[in-house]
């Protein structure tokens, strides 16, 4: 454990090494940058959703949810007192997994999925949760597919638009928006009891993100927009570019297939956490931290999922990868030391960039009207500790003069809600 101790320290890898108030200084500094349109890590991106407007009530929307592999849709509608009522929810497969399909057939795929509800509502919202730039109409072209979906003609294309020329219904009222704002809104559609004073959406699972609603006289870049009104901006926080980053997460960072691109989620998010804690484990291997026969069995691994890296703090692994090669007590509790470091600095990280996007929206100050948080992702919600160690970071961050009052919350089904609720805001 000793020797753990002073590798981290060696590294700047210790958690107390993250320096919350310069983080938070240096996000929000990038905030106000994205807004006034200025180059740099945090895009800000307008998604001229207006989450602070009334959705109608007692009316049908057909709710969309498309992201990885899946699509899913159904028919959703709320009460006038807010309860929520979904006819079903089908699930598919999205087309151009199998093979590559052409534009036309990609599009006749997705209109055949939700024809049962085409008859019942003039309204789509659809949560499309690809990279995607966003109009002031709310339609969106796509920017890029992940690699499973093979539909190389709709990048480009403006996705609400061909949908709606696929259903022969271009009349039909469509939104898109992303799965973190589906998030906020979904937080949103399950707080009627409660007064909040404004909103933010989180997701941590295999990348990260973060959405908030903003006042248009302060997006800067965008002149055209009522100075009275307000919208949820998409921050695109896995991008931030300037955490504090040491010389490991930058060399690990270049074994990554887009280096220099969402630096921050390389840091804690769960597509590459335990990617990362694998590599650090070899360096500390490299300079003897460990047993050598702990060193040889350690260079051998060439992949660690980030449960795999949690489940072994966590003792719950009965099959995991680590228990092979840490056999020894002093080796198990020196891995164990740096693995449960890196989701402690995790904590640290998440807890201050979101406690920079609290005090941005400078709401949340009386106990009696508190900010919603609503967050998503099984990183989050399953890596060993790392939820309630957020939370005791954030709730010391943000105390003193930094007061205020956050709630937080999970709703199930929150993309196919969240996107049911875009389509209904008026």
């Amino acid at each position: 454990m000793e020797k753990a101790g002073k590798f981290l320290k060696a590294h700047g890898l210790s958690a107390s090494d993250t320096d919350v108030g310069k983080l938070i200084d240096v996000f929000l500094s990038d905030m106000e940058k994205g807004l006034r349109g200025e180059p740099d890590s945090l895009r800000m991106i307008p998604t001229y959703i207006e989450a602070d407007n009334e959705f109608l009530k007692d009316t049908p929307v057909i709710a969309i949810d498309a992201g990885g592999t899946n699509f899913r849709c159904s028919l959703v509608s709320f009460t006038s007192s807010g309860k929520l009522q979904m006819d079903g929810i089908r699930n598919f497969g999205m087309p151009g997994l199998e093979r590559e399909v052409s534009k036309k057939e990609f599009f006749d795929v997705m209109a055949r999925y939700i024809s049962p509800y085409v008859s019942k509502s003039d309204r789509i919202g659809f949560c499309f949760s690809y990279p995607t730039e966003i109009f002031p109409d709310k339609d969106g072209r796509l920017l890029q597919f992940c690699k499973e979906v093979q539909a190389p003609e709709v990048i480009g294309q403006t996705i609400g638009k061909s949908l709606l020329e696929a259903l022969g219904t271009p009349e039909k009222k469509i939104v898109l928006l992303n799965d973190t704002v589906a998030t906020l809104l979904a937080g949103k559609s399950a707080a009627f009891s409660k007064t909040y004073d404004s909103y933010i959406g989180f997701i941590l699972g295999t990348g990260t993100n973060m959405c908030y609603i903003e006042s248009n006289r302060n997006i800067i870049k965008n002149r055209e927009l009522d100075p009275a009104g307000s919208m949820i901006i998409n921050i695109e926080s896995g991008n931030f570019g300037k955490a504090p980053r040491t010389g490991l997460d930058i060399a690990f960072d270049l074994t990554t297939m887009n280096p220099d691109n969402y630096t921050f989620e390389k840091m804690f998010s769960g597509g590459y956490f335990g990617g990362l804690c694998l590599f650090i484990l070899k360096k500390a291997a490299e300079e003897g931290v460990f047993s050598d026969q702990a060193a040889e069995a350690l260079m051998k691994i060439s992949e660690l999922t980030s449960e795999q890296a949690g489940s072994f703090v966590e003792n719950s692994g009965k099959e995991n990868i680590l228990f092979e090669c840490f056999t020894t007590r002093e080796d198990i509790i020196s891995a164990v030391t740096i693995i449960d470091n890196m989701i402690n600095r995790s904590a640290r990280l998440v807890a201050a960039s979101m406690a920079a996007v609290v005090l941005k929206t400078g709401k949340g100050i009386y106990p009696e009207k508190p900010i919603l948080v609503t967050i998503e992702g099984t990183t989050f919600y399953k890596l060993f500790r790392l939820k309630e160690r957020f939370e005791k970071y954030f709730f010391e961050i943000l105390d003193g003069d930094r007061k205020r009052y956050v709630e937080f919350t999970e709703v199930p089904q929150s993309s196919l809600i969240g996107a049911a609720l875009a389509g209904l805001i008026d």
